[in-house]
């Protein structure tokens, strides 16, 4: 066996190596934390998502005729009210054939005014004199004949007259009936097709000057409701045509967040819910509600749209932008729940805390977050209550390592280039008020 001899000064500079590295994981230091417990306490259920605004109601006015653009009464960014006329077409071959429609249905309803307050024609005039002198025959027979009756059952005429006046009235009734049935005729079909044949003119002619009428008035574009003038692309002079939009309307007095959210989300959402809209900057925001919740799933996303209303003060919310949606779906009545800043990336993915037992020594956990919002979060596994969770330190922290307990007075911990251990930049004044976690 060969010894190596190795120089006084290397044999020493590994002895004090050595010590050194025995000495440092002697003195490893002990990080100070601030904890809070585990309890059990009420959540509310918010969801969150992103969307883009639309108004309430939005018309694009189109024309119904072809016809050049004579006038404008609006231009972009004008309010409007339902029925306002916003520009007029050129009608001076509309308005003539509506005069001359007019004329028609003037001459028709006088033809049909005279022919229902006409003289009885000639034709009725003679079966109405032929009844009247049948009806006097039929009373003289009758009566010829009710007499000779009398006469034979006293003794004083023979039954060849009786039988003959018999025979003589009912001639004279038949008669009576042919009469009457002329004039029935006569008056039920002649005079009365008559009238039907004026007052089919005259409906006819009616309905044209109507047509006439309506062309006439589609000259005059008006909104169909009441809202602010987002765009006119045309101008005065150019042909306007039907499927070209001579000026769009927006109703921007309430809008309308069209939000994604997940499936599991959407479970809680129901319509009518609170809800807030808050724009992408923070600068505006407005309490509405919850208005619709899809029953499809999107195949794409595989996300449920739902719909958030709210009123729109000043106009400050401009449809067509990105916004934000807190939708307040319940709360959780009984839920163990930790301060927000307890949770930490986990290695693994998903979620993490630090648990602090009564060895002063940080234990790291994994856990599955349920509800959350920007105070507080629900634990559904991981860690129990009662159980104290690092709130405050916890960034750079490892698994088993020595901590001290901070009192609630003391600055917070800090690590190599980070300061605020545990926190992000923080939520803005309007996510704070909207219940916006960071």
């Amino acid at each position: 066996m060969r010894f190596i001899t190795l120089p006084v000064p290397v044999l020493a500079c590994l002895l004090l190596g050595g010590c050194a590295k025995e000495m440092e994981k002697e003195s490893e230091p002990v990080l100070p934390v601030k904890v809070a417990e585990v309890e059990h306490s009420p959540i509310e259920r918010i969801v969150l998502g992103e969307g883009i605004l639309r108004a309430l109601d939005q018309s694009g006015v189109m024309p119904k005729i072809s016809s050049p653009v004579s006038k404008f009464y609006v231009n972009r960014g004008d309010t409007v009210t339902k029925g306002q006329l916003l520009a007029t077409l050129e009608s001076k071959d509309l308005t003539a054939a509506a005069s001359d429609a007019k004329g028609a249905y003037e001459q028709a309803a006088a033809a049909y005014r005279n022919t229902s307050a006409a003289i009885v024609p000639n034709e009725l005039v003679k079966a109405q004199a032929d009844f009247q002198s049948a009806k006097q025959q039929l009373e003289a027979a009758t009566k010829l004949l009710n007499s000779r009756e009398q006469l034979f059952r006293e003794g004083a005429l023979a039954r060849r007259q009786v039988d003959e006046a018999a025979v003589a009235q009912v001639q004279a009734r038949s008669g009576y009936e042919t009469a009457l049935k002329a004039v029935e005729s006569l008056q039920s079909v002649g005079r009365h097709e008559e009238v039907k044949v004026a007052a089919g003119a005259m409906d006819s002619a009616k309905g044209k000057h109507e047509a006439a009428l309506a062309q006439l008035s589609y000259t005059e574009i008006r909104s169909p409701i009441a809202g602010v003038v987002a765009d006119r692309p045309a101008f005065a002079g150019e042909m306007a045509s039907p499927g070209m939009a001579l000026v769009t309307i927006l109703d921007v007095s309430s809008v309308i967040a069209r939000v994604n959210i997940s499936q599991v989300e959407a479970a809680w959402v129901k319509v009518g819910q609170p809800a807030r809209i808050i724009s992408s900057d923070g600068a505006a925001e407005s309490d509405g509600k919850v208005t619709v919740v899809s029953p499809a799933v999107d195949p794409q996303g595989t996300t449920v749209e739902v719909w958030v209303q709210a009123p729109n003060p000043g106009w400050r919310m401009r449809p067509g932008g990105t916004v934000r949606a807190v939708i307040y779906a319940g709360s959780v009545p009984d839920a163990a729940v930790v301060p927000v800043e307890a949770l930490l990336p986990a290695d693994e993915g998903g979620s993490a805390v630090y648990v602090v037992g009564t060895d002063s020594v940080a234990h790291q956990r994994k856990v599955k977050v349920g509800v959350r919002n920007s105070e507080k979060a629900q634990l559904l596994s991981g860690a129990q209550a009662g159980e104290k969770v690092v709130v405050e330190g916890g960034v750079g922290l490892s698994d088993g390592a020595k901590v001290k307990l901070e009192s609630p007075g003391e600055d917070a911990p800090k690590s190599d280039g980070q300061e605020g251990a545990g926190k992000g930049p923080g939520p803005t004044p309007a996510d704070k008020k909207a219940g916006v976690h960071e």
